[in-house]
């Protein structure tokens, strides 16, 4: 009679004999010197999707970390997608229902215990209380796997952006300061189209770079880069019903909740301008200071107003661009497809913007 494993413990088995048959494969002879261990081993991490592991950590009193696996596209992928509302009852790693402790993810249907949350080492002592706080209410928390943009990718969309990163001397799990941000963004855009990056698309990767640094401290961190640097690739190379499939039910759910609320005339269509409205409006539940975003999102306006870089002369501009938009108008299926993209971008629990909206 066989034994039925848990979800838990077939992971563990699967890693153990990869393990060993790495092991096995290993030939005898003199060592070959390594080369950067360290940035090596950052790599094969960014590979794997594993990110940054947290210092001194204690597998002894860990259970082991899930292994990821990278998303595959299928033929029928740009085709229009139908999606229902399903919700877990059991937690994702000890798969046992205990109703009164589990932790929503506001992103997928999985729920979590928090003891689970700790022994994965998901949970650190100085984001318990933040995760307590916020799970249950309408900003939310969002698990280990929707918060990292770069696992929506499969391995070859992985594979070309490491090979980016690696032709532009980005160094993985490292801060990125603006010079460094531009430089990068200069190097991509005259690899893509083989032409210098010009004083607009600049100030707009600088608006970039400033609401991936939401505490203003001059750099943003790797897991942000990361995530801003994804969902651009995603949008590179995807159409956009094939982005709609990476959204959960509770996402759509979030944009079923939205566009009713802007049709004031029930006639099935907005205007454009307050389709781009919405895409600020994604990102609110970051800002700790106002309150959660509600279903009226009338009030939403663009996010780099206060930013030194703005002009009279880009206001100027918006205004014309709000008028021209205003002229059009979008049903809910161009609605959805607009914005997929920003709704992904806001997945993460970051205070970052992984994808600045035009102002």
């Amino acid at each position: 009679m066989g034994v039925l494993m848990s979800r838990r413990q077939t992971v563990e088995k699967v890693q153990k004999q990869t393990v060993q048959e790495g092991e096995e494969e290993v030939p005898m002879g003199p060592s070959q010197p390594e080369e950067g261990s360290a940035s090596k081993a950052a790599w094969e991490r960014l590979q794997d999707g594993r990110g940054v592991e947290p210092e001194e950590f204690d597998r002894a009193n860990r259970l082991t970390p899930p292994a990821f696996i990278r998303p595959q596209r299928e033929l029928h992928d740009d085709e229009p997608l139908d999606i229902s509302l399903e919700h877990d009852e059991m937690c994702e790693i000890c798969e046992v229902w205990t109703a009164e402790s589990l932790f929503p993810c506001r992103i997928c249907s999985r729920v979590y215990h928090d003891g689970c949350l700790r022994r994965m080492g998901y949970l650190q002592n100085n984001s318990a209380v933040e995760v307590m706080e916020t799970a249950h209410t309408e900003t939310g928390w969002s698990c280990y796997y929707c918060d990292n943009l770069n696992l929506l990718l499969m391995e070859e969309e992985m594979y070309s952006l490491m090979e980016t990163l690696r032709q532009c001397k980005i160094i993985p799990e490292t801060c990125l300061m603006l010079d460094d941000f531009l430089h990068y963004k200069h190097l991509v855009h005259k690899q893509q189209f083989e032409r210098p990056m010009g004083e607009a698309q600049e100030e707009r990767a600088t608006l970039q770079f400033s609401a991936l640094d939401p505490n203003k401290k001059g750099q943003i961190k790797w897991l942000d880069f990361l995530s801003h640097e994804s969902i651009q690739l995603l949008q590179k190379l995807l159409p956009q019903n094939s982005l709609l499939r990476l959204l959960t039910a509770k996402e759509c759910e979030w944009a079923c909740v939205a566009f009713p609320a802007l049709d004031q005339d029930s006639d099935g269509f907005i205007g454009e301008n307050e389709c781009h409205k919405t895409r600020h409006a994604w990102f609110r539940k970051h800002q700790k200071e106002t309150p959660s975003c509600n279903v009226s999102i009338s009030h939403v306006g663009p996010m780099s107003e206060s930013s030194p870089a703005s002009s009279s002369k880009s206001q100027e501009k918006t205004l014309l661009a709000v008028e021209q938009e205003e002229a059009r108008c979008v049903n809910w299926s161009s609605f959805l497809r607009e914005n997929v993209a920003y709704i992904l971008a806001a997945c993460p629990n970051s205070a970052a913007v992984h994808l600045q909206p035009p102002a």
